[in-house]
């Protein structure tokens, strides 16, 4: 299938969906709905090319699940498609919604059989229920229930979509150049995920896995004279902070690195990188809120944490069921699930010295259960 291309659209941001986690990062057994898609879609044909459509911020993180061409998308599923045309160089492109989660083989198969027979292949269903226009019934048996994925010929579907009318799928664009659709039969199975009531009727999804993933991490600053401190978000009553780019605070640093990690979301560094301006000087609870956002919009729950503060100075003891309870209410879990230790140095090296502090940080995530919403 060398001469066919597969886009799978999934640049949307969930609205109707009405969840914390964007549908596409649902996940199914250990992988995410996207890549559940995408490969159940190469298990059909050898593709040239498989180009998944998202944001900017979900790319970055796709790149890390598979070698896939990623393109960012527009602000319609037009603008989205039109992005990805300009990567298509075969004669035929096959475009799917990633909401389009459920598609049978042989569904698929199909539409690829019929490309010769006009300029875009459609799957439909026919209607079984009476219908009404403007109080007025019509004939049921001229009206089509338009599916995804469809086939169209690329260089048709190029030109169909080089104006400013807007078109809700592949065929109405094809259409408007007086171009032949041609009709295959759909399946009910091919339903798409639109409102969380949908996920009763995607058999094929299995439940998240119960695997807990875990990310360490680890941080140190020196101190600073004449700053303010702040230690799990908490000040503390000291006359120096931290030197950094932020406020500095190493334990959340560290325990942001740690939820990163468990995540599979690269570090700190990347995410809020102190070469941008925009972060100097910010509370790094604002970093840790914005972390524990992105960690739901993926499709993560929150199990436990785990600090150790390593700190020949200040004392921690006294802010450590204040820290806990910050911390708590930052990542939105329950006080018990927060667990702050502290040890000295010994007055060995720079922390012994009372140059500044070190953190240790465990985290542990689990994959949102979508089977008890």
């Amino acid at each position: 299938m060398s001469h066919t291309t597969l886009v799978l659209l999934g640049a949307g941001n969930s609205t109707r969906f009405k969840s914390s986690v964007k549908k596409q990062w649902l996940y199914t057994g250990e992988i995410p709905l996207w890549l559940y898609v995408a490969e159940h879609f190469t298990q059909v044909a050898n593709f040239k090319e498989v180009i998944l459509v998202s944001s900017k911020e979900d790319i970055d993180l796709m790149k890390h699940f598979a070698s896939y061409t990623y393109v960012e998308g527009g602000d319609t599923r037009q603008a989205s498609l039109t992005n990805a045309l300009k990567h298509v160089t075969s004669e035929y492109v096959l475009v799917s919604d990633i909401a389009r989660c459920c598609v049978p083989h042989e569904m698929i198969q199909r539409i690829l059989a019929a490309k010769e027979e006009g300029s875009c292949v459609v799957p439909t269903l026919t209607v079984t229920d009476t219908l009404y226009l403007d109080n007025n019934p019509i004939d049921r048996e001229q009206v089509k229930v338009i599916q995804t994925p469809q086939l169209s010929v690329t260089k048709t579907l190029k030109s169909a979509l080089e104006t400013e009318e807007l078109f809700t799928d592949d065929s109405s664009a094809v259409a408007s150049l007086g171009k032949k659709v041609h009709f295959v039969e759909g399946s009910t199975k091919a339903h798409k995920l639109t409102t969380l009531q949908d996920l009763e009727k995607l058999t094929c999804l299995q439940a998240p896995s119960s695997k807990t993933l875990t990310g360490f991490g680890l941080d140190i600053h020196p101190f600073e004279e004449n700053k303010e401190m702040f230690l799990c978000g908490v000040k503390i009553d000291v006359p120096y902070g931290f030197k950094a780019h932020s406020d500095g605070d190493v334990a959340i640093h560290a325990l942001i690195d740690a939820l990163l990690g468990a995540a599979g979301m690269g570090d700190i560094g990347e995410l809020y990188p102190d070469t941008d301006d925009s972060y100097a000087g910010i509370d790094s609870k604002k970093l840790l809120t914005d972390t524990v956002k992105k960690l739901k919009t993926h499709g993560f729950t929150i199990g436990n944490i785990d600090l150790t503060i390593l700190a020949q100075a200040p004392k921690i003891l006294p802010y450590k069921e204040q820290m806990r309870h910050t911390l708590a209410s930052l990542l939105e879990i329950r006080q018990n699930f927060v667990n702050i230790k502290a040890t000295t140095a010994e007055k060995l090296g720079f922390v012994g010295r009372k140059e500044g502090v070190t953190v240790h940080a465990i985290a542990n995530l689990n994959y949102f259960n979508w089977k008890n919403i």
